[in-house]
């Protein structure tokens, strides 16, 4: 993976810059072709910052892997890999998603930005009545009045008793909905929910799902962000005598008698990406975790040091440690990411509106008059029966509105229409609504596609981030089919390269053991003798771990030596060790196997081997590529670009 990060670098952080020259000049040839100093400082002003190799931000340096990024191009139009379909499906794909940031109305995104962030520092304990209703259903009095009927049972009865008599799961539901903030439900939802005062049932609103009552039961301010620590035992062990619950009990007996909690996550906790840290996690805020249970046991521990008693999730048994809280962030610190989610979120239809309406204002547009009425002719029973055909006569060439100068047709919009009369299968509504629904529906997509269409003709930025993937999706496939995957799939050369470097792909000594654990030194005094004496593991246990009292623990795996669960001294070699002092704890461990160093089969390093071959074959490609095609450097261009950039 490390290759493919190498030959992407220039691609994907190749962004658009602010540094402008006086002169824009030609800085290289390939084959003829020119590059131009523009383009190079552009990639090099943005990436400057960016990379840690001191060789890449030297220009002559920097100027090399340049090169070779054009070459590569090169040599992928050479084989045509820009007329590949999937290619051209993928780069396509990648264009609609890079459009929609610049598609945003930013005067409404700026506003429901800031609206979610304030909903997002406010949680909601709610439960809700819900009328399923058909989105486009227009006869919506009986619905209404379903819910309506319901929310006054709620507020004589109860809610409970109301859910126990009607809730049917089908047409009509009654929920407990939990905590829950900005961006959990649709947006409709959720604006009724944070409109709606604490202990009060909201009046009745639509959403595409139906006919909702919303009753807030509560609302807190957001909990903040926290950073705990915890010990975990997996509920599947390999060892399959090892009880979790009574593994995670043991240790929380020995944390009683006075062992610290990080000691202990080092020696026992199965969640090795934090045992090595004494247990502790990554800061997480409410509802970022899988585990309901882990974070509200998590935020109620009151004061930093608390620990709480060990509990089960779906993942295993827990002891959890708080270490500090913090507050909500500042606006400032997380608007970006809430930009990037309030434009996938169901919001976005409004930034949508906003932005057709400022379109609207900056192009041209003319319509058709006697359109609609035209295509209201048209429509008949079939429609609904989803059967619906255009017919023979159909006048497909007459304009039904223009863009400027970009006319869009009857026909265009009578595809629109046959392709929309899945949604009004079995429906019963006027043609007139049929017709002004999906011609505002089919105008907002035109007029967004249109701006679409032309944003590199607009807008210089989206332009050059739109050549950089442009030729990075170029290169990418050209480095699978000539790099990657002739060393994933070349077995004889691969074999060949292991063979020939074979030195570099080495275990390290490890040992197969079995270790006791104790805070008291004389236990593991006392444990010593017993193993020399042939006792068990489970003898020792039962002898030392009287009730209440957790004095010896057991861990058995294989190790590498340097492993943070042995001593830093540990003396490899097989039999039963004297007592280690490690993680403020005594250990006793009888080694069972000594697996000394030695080399790897290529089976064991095929990952390294595979990265290492592909660095090979990559080496001798770029040769390959400067002998077929001629590069040259304009070398003045180059001395006024290191001279500018005082490099």
């Amino acid at each position: 993976m490390s290759i493919k990060f190498k030959c992407l670098l220039v691609v994907l952080l190749a962004l658009n810059s602010s540094f402008s020259q006086d002169k824009d000049e030609v800085l290289l040839r390939v084959d003829d072709e020119p590059v131009m100093s523009s383009e190079f400082l552009r990639v090099y002003n943005k990436n400057l910052d960016l990379v840690k190799d001191e060789s890449q931000k030297d220009i002559d340096g920097y100027l090399k892997l340049f090169t070779e990024y054009q070459l590569k191009l090169k040599e992928a139009r050479r084989l045509k890999f820009h007329e590949d379909k999937k290619y051209q499906r993928e780069f396509l794909s990648y264009k609609k998603q890079l459009t929609k940031n610049y598609l945003s109305e930013n005067k409404v995104t700026e506003a429901l930005v800031k609206e979610a962030y304030n909903r997002s520092n406010i949680d909601i304990n709610a439960s809700h009545i819900l009328v399923r209703l058909d989105e486009f259903t227009t006869d919506t009095i009986s619905a209404y009045n379903n819910v309506l009927a319901l929310r006054e049972r709620v507020l004589k009865e109860g809610f409970d008793v109301v859910k126990a008599d009607m809730h049917n799961g089908s047409t009509i539901f009654l929920e407990d909905l939990g905590y829950f903030s900005a961006f959990k439900m649709v947006y409709g939802f959720e604006t009724a929910a944070y409109n709606t005062p604490k202990g009060e049932l909201s009046k009745p609103f639509r959403t595409q799902f139906g006919f909702h009552v919303v009753n807030i039961k509560n609302k807190r301010p957001s909990r903040g962000t926290l950073t705990a620590a915890h010990i975990m035992i997996n509920l599947k062990q390999a060892d399959s005598l090892l009880d979790p619950k009574q593994r995670i009990n043991d240790i929380y007996k020995k944390m009683n008698q006075g062992e610290s909690f990080e000691s202990l996550a080092k020696q026992f906790s199965d969640d090795k990406s934090s045992a090595k840290n004494g247990g502790k996690l990554s800061a997480f805020k409410s509802g970022q975790l899988s585990s309901e249970i882990f974070e509200d046991t998590a935020f109620s521990l009151k004061n930093n040091g608390d620990v709480s008693k060990p509990f089960k999730t779906q993942y295993g048994w827990h002891i959890v440690k708080r270490i500090d809280l913090k507050p909500v962030q500042k606006f400032k610190d997380v608007k970006t990411s809430l930009e990037a989610r309030v434009k996938r979120d169901s919001r976005s239809k409004l930034i949508n509106t906003a932005m057709v309406n400022e379109l609207k204002k900056r192009y041209k547009i003319s319509y058709n008059q006697e359109a609609k009425a035209y295509f209201e002719s048209l429509i008949n029973n079939d429609f609904f029966a989803r059967t619906w055909r255009l017919p023979e006569n159909f006048e497909k060439e007459k304009t039904l509105f223009s863009i400027n100068s970009r006319p869009f047709l009857y026909n265009e919009f009578g595809s629109h229409l046959m392709t929309a009369q899945r949604v009004y299968g079995g429906k019963n509504k006027p043609v007139s609504d049929v017709i002004n629904k999906e011609f505002e529906a089919f105008f907002e997509k035109s007029i967004l596609q249109f701006r679409e269409d032309n944003l590199e003709f607009e807008n210089e930025d989206f332009a050059n981030i739109l050549k950089e993937y442009r030729d990075g999706l170029l290169l990418f496939d050209l480095m699978e089919k000539e790099v990657w995957n002739k060393a994933s799939k070349d077995t004889v050369g691969l074999e060949a390269y292991y063979n020939k470097h074979k030195s570099n792909y080495q275990w390290e000594d490890r040992v197969e053991v079995v270790m006791a654990s104790a805070a008291d030194e004389s236990n593991m005094k006392t444990v010593l003798k017993m193993i020399k004496k042939g006792k068990s593991k489970e003898e020792i246990s039962e002898a030392l771990n009287t009730e209440g009292k957790q004095n010896v623990i057991y861990t058995k795996g294989t190790f590498n030596t340097r492993d943070s669960k042995l001593p830093n001294n540990f003396q490899v070699k097989k039999g039963v060790s004297k007592i280690y002092m490690h993680n403020e704890a005594f250990h006793v461990i009888d080694v069972k196997a000594v697996l000394p160093a030695g080399n790897k089969t290529l089976e064991e390093a095929k990952g390294n081997v595979i990265n290492d071959y592909q660095t090979e074959i990559e080496a001798e490609w770029i040769s390959d590529l400067h002998r077929r095609f001629k590069v040259e450097v304009n070398k003045d261009v180059l001395k006024a670009i290191k001279a500018k950039i005082g490099n």
